[in-house]
């Protein structure tokens, strides 16, 4: 065989791999986009992962993930929205509330967005309607403000002496209007006083319990809000050196500590996204999926809070807890 021709065969031989390589489809870009932090956010992460496994993808495998973490700032969120879109990601999932899932809403109208336990879609301007959302946005609802009134009552039945309740909201997020004038509600039907205290950094937290010189409170209601789960560790050791009961959103904080919660389940929320995000990426439409209504509740207590409290909780709030930590 001539040089030339044998020349010819290795750059072929060559050549073609290189050129099916670039035939190959790139690894699909999934952008998660979030108001919190990594860390306190992790295990929601986790049932993510296993929602996707669950649509089978498996990360690092067939399909990449890139984060945005706003770190609780919430005037971040739309130009790390604007980053995901930049990188060209198959599907944003908006973790955290309604902030980020509005941020991607706003920067994007073609690439898909799945939101994550966002207490009303509909009046937030996420979507046209829960079965068919339309446009590029879908995801899982959550009922976190529209639980407040449960939460005081549950508060009222383990702590009936307390009197002068208060609740805290974080004045940045978008529908804390809704949440307060819910929670106002709630206190009214139950024949208790209640006082707001707003808090948006961790100094302003500190703050709203010295607040207690003018504004005395008995018991606390802590909002459902990704910033206070960030924040629970601040938040548990200011109840506690103030031995205060707390009803709270996420069991999270009963894990850690805390006295008592309930809600919907925030692992299977995050789980559930995992799946809507891994049917969008075999080819469904955000738009034809309709948003994913809560069905799991969970009630949870923690009895060594209530033995440091001085509390006896109701054999009855025992019997219905879904986790009782002893």
């Amino acid at each position: 065989m001539r040089r030339r021709d044998l020349l010819g065969v290795v750059g072929a031989a060559v050549a073609w791999p290189l050129a099916a390589r670039a035939q190959q489809p790139a690894m699909p870009l999934v952008g998660v986009l979030s108001s919190g932090s990594p860390g306190p956010f992790a295990p929601a992460i986790a049932a993510f992962r296993a929602g996707l496994k669950e649509a089978g993808y498996t990360e690092g495998q067939n399909f990449a993930i890139e984060y945005r973490w706003a770190e609780d700032r919430y005037d971040q969120l739309p130009a790390l929205a604007a980053e995901l879109v930049r990188r060209q990601v198959a599907v944003i999932v908006a973790s955290g509330g309604p902030a980020p899932a509005l941020a991607a809403k706003a920067a994007t109208t073609t690439v898909p967005v799945v939101f994550t336990a966002v207490s009303d879609p509909v009046k937030s301007g996420l979507v046209a309607s829960m079965n068919r959302p339309g446009a590029n946005v879908t995801g899982v609802a959550a009922l976190t403000i529209e639980l407040d009134a449960k939460r005081l009552e549950l508060l009222r039945e383990l702590a009936p002496s307390a009197r002068d309740l208060a609740a805290i909201v974080n004045p940045n997020r978008p529908d804390v209007d809704a949440q307060v004038n819910g929670m106002m509600a709630a206190a009214q039907s139950v024949g208790r006083r209640l006082v707001i205290l707003k808090a948006g950094t961790e100094l302003q937290i500190n703050a709203a319990f010295e607040q207690q010189g003018t504004q005395k409170f008995d018991a606390l209601l802590v909002g459902a809000e990704p910033f206070f789960l960030s924040r629970r560790a601040q938040l548990l050791a200011l109840l506690a050196r103030d031995a205060k009961p707390a009803i709270f959103a996420q069991r999270e904080f009963v894990e850690t500590g805390g006295l008592i919660s309930y809600g919907t389940s925030l692992l299977d929320a995050y789980r559930q996204a995992g799946i809507y995000t891994g049917r969008i990426l075999k080819g469904e439409k955000p738009g034809d999926l309709p948003v994913v209504q809560p069905t799991k509740f969970e009630l949870a207590i923690n009895l060594n809070t209530a033995k440091a409290l001085g509390i006896t909780v109701p054999p009855k709030l025992l019997f219905t807890a879904d986790e009782v930590i002893e």
